[in-house]
């Protein structure tokens, strides 16, 4: 079921895709995404933009937390940037669960480079009671 709904959302996705992102890994409660860091993606100083680094971590989010086909919304987020990336570096997005109570989650993403971790990402949650991201599931 993970899988059919991470393709419904995928196909209209259009910033993510926009953005390179690449669907590694879907499954109840988690997913993973990758993104090479393109130059365009990059401010004035060189580095991996922080919007463009949230919406990394913000996909994740969005694919782990609607993996039960429960329609959900993120009511917030915070973002640490520990390093830098920059044009050419391979970044890795996973998301996981850590609370489902009802309505309201809780979900962590590490951002990586190689084994280097260089941000932490909290989002918080709420699921829309009675509504599905696909209908026919």
């Amino acid at each position: 079921m993970a899988r059919q709904v991470a393709d419904a959302m995928w196909a209209k996705d259009l910033a993510s895709q926009a953005l390179g992102l690449q669907l590694q890994q879907v499954g109840q409660g988690h997913a993973r995404f990758t993104m090479t860091v393109r130059p365009e993606h990059c401010n004035g100083f060189g580095v991996l933009h922080g919007g463009v680094l949230a919406t990394l971590a913000d996909t994740a989010f969005a694919f782990a937390c609607n993996s039960s086909n429960a329609l959900t919304l993120a009511t917030g987020f915070d973002i640490d940037i520990l390093r830098s990336a920059h044009a050419g570096d391979a970044l890795s997005a996973r998301a996981d669960c850590r609370h489902q109570g009802g309505q309201n989650g809780l979900y962590d993403v590490t951002i990586t480079r190689g084994e280097d971790t260089i941000a932490h990402f909290r989002g918080r949650s709420q699921r829309l009671k009675g509504r599905k991201v696909v209908e026919e599931i």
